[in-house]
């Protein structure tokens, strides 16, 4: 078997600074993304219950109209 090769420093420097900086710059991205994902959820979670409404209002006049007497 061959033995190790000894990695450059720099190499080694180099691969953990790269490191580093990507998880730095996914820090900055996700600080940067969380307040618009939230607010996309609350508009999404307003819109939901618009809709419910929506839906119940028009089974409830479904359900009005089909028991009526006058059929």
């Amino acid at each position: 078997m061959i033995p190790p090769v000894q990695v450059s420093p720099l190499i080694k420097f180099t691969r953990y600074s790269a490191l580093l900086m990507g998880m730095i710059y996914g820090k900055k991205r996700y600080d940067y993304l969380k307040p618009i994902a939230e607010e996309e959820r609350r508009v999404e979670a307003e819109e939901k219950k618009k809709r419910e409404e929506l839906e119940r209002i028009a089974k409830e006049l479904a359900e009005a109209s089909e028991d009526s007497i006058l059929k």
